[in-house]
């Protein structure tokens, strides 16, 4: 029991690590950290698993299983790792693998009732499922849904579909799969029993823009979908009965005067604020988070501002438990840098600590 001279425990909570692994790369794959939210610090940033490419993570409902999209005996497959250890020392111990039969996954996310999990194919243009047993482990490929061919405003980019991200709504009824592709996020009706998706509608982006990641609001009336070539959100209102997502702004993540320069700059990831009120974006060659407050009545967004990451090229970022904190990883600098988060404000202020994770592209609390 702490008395007045001896303050309580900081909670010390586990951070883990997706990573790029090239060939005489830096990275070896999974790592694990704790970070302390009371301090505001990254410590102990360590080896969890060696495989090859676990680029992204996700986390069973439970919190006994990890599961990552790796490449295995040199096939694209979903691992699945139990953790074990006490909070902030866990540890992984691989359990099972599943290939995943259409090329390797860019994203990988588990239904909030733990019987699926689902991958999204950028190459194959795909959506897959599969089916858990009770304890989180994988027991087959229950479904694999090809994209319809992409829209073709970008050359290059978009001639055919290319699945970027995979979640459900609040209620599990529905996944949504932005698909940089097509300029749409995918619908599908979710049987998480039978582990089946069937085609139900689209939410529309702005042509060219290349919709990348999705979030929900708290409160499951809205959707933000960051488009990746465009270096744009785009707000929905979300209709939880219908499962029908309707656009209603579009907002750019970088002025254009910075987006017209020289440096190649794409849109990476997009994360909510545990109590709704800001949104935060990142941007790749520009090296920066933007942060956005939202209207209350209506979830429209503005610009608070674009902070630098200190690091280079931010695949991925993500915000902690307590909502205090925001870690950004720089790919290219083998860094994670850490920002205090204003509860009022919702402006970022870099804390001066920047930890080595090998080429991190994945950070997940």
């Amino acid at each position: 029991m702490a008395t007045a001279c001896q303050p309580a425990a900081a909670e010390v909570v586990d951070v883990w690590f997706g990573t790029s692994t090239p060939r005489g790369g830096l990275s070896k794959g999974i790592y694990h950290g704790a970070f302390d939210t009371d301090a505001g610090k990254l410590r102990n940033v360590e080896l969890a698993a060696e495989i090859s490419g676990p680029g992204f993570l996700a986390k069973h409902p439970n919190g006994k299983m990890l599961y990552a999209v790796a490449t295995k005996d040199g096939t694209p497959s979903v691992v699945a790792y139990r953790i074990d250890g006490e909070q902030g020392k866990q540890t992984l111990a691989e359990d099972s693998a599943v290939a995943i039969g259409d090329g390797g996954a860019a994203h990988v996310s588990v239904s909030r009732d733990g019987k699926v999990v689902l991958t999204a194919q950028y190459g194959g243009g795909s959506t897959a499922c599969f089916r858990l047993d009770e304890s989180g482990s994988l027991i087959e490929r229950s479904d694999l849904q090809e994209h319809p061919t992409g829209s073709g405003v970008v050359p290059g980019r978009q001639e055919t579909a290319h699945a970027h991200w995979t979640g459900t709504s609040p209620d599990d009824r529905f996944v949504f799969v932005p698909d940089l592709g097509m300029d749409k996020v995918v619908i599908y009706q979710l049987n998480s029993s039978a582990g089946t998706l069937k085609p139900h509608g689209y939410g529309v982006c702005p042509p060219g823009g290349g919709p990348r990641h999705m979030k929900f609001s708290p409160d499951g009336k809205r959707a933000y979908v960051l488009n990746e070539l465009a270096l744009s959100v785009t707000v929905f209102d979300y209709d939880a009965e219908a499962g029908k997502m309707t656009p209603v702004q579009t907002i750019e993540t970088l002025p254009e005067s910075v987006k017209a320069n020289e440096v190649f700059n794409s849109a990476s990831e997009i994360r909510v604020h545990p109590s709704g009120r800001f949104v935060y974006s990142a941007n790749r060659g520009n090296d920066s988070i933007t942060a956005y407050s939202v209207d209350e009545a209506t979830g429209r967004l503005s610009l608070i501002e674009v902070e630098p990451i200190h690091g280079a090229w931010p695949r991925n970022f993500n915000i902690d438990p307590s909502g205090r904190y925001l870690l950004a990883a720089g790919k290219n600098t083998n860094s994670v840098s850490v920002f205090t988060i204003d509860q009022n404000t919702g402006s970022l202020q870099f804390t001066r600590d920047a930890v080595f994770v090998p080429q991190s592209i994945c950070v997940m609390f």
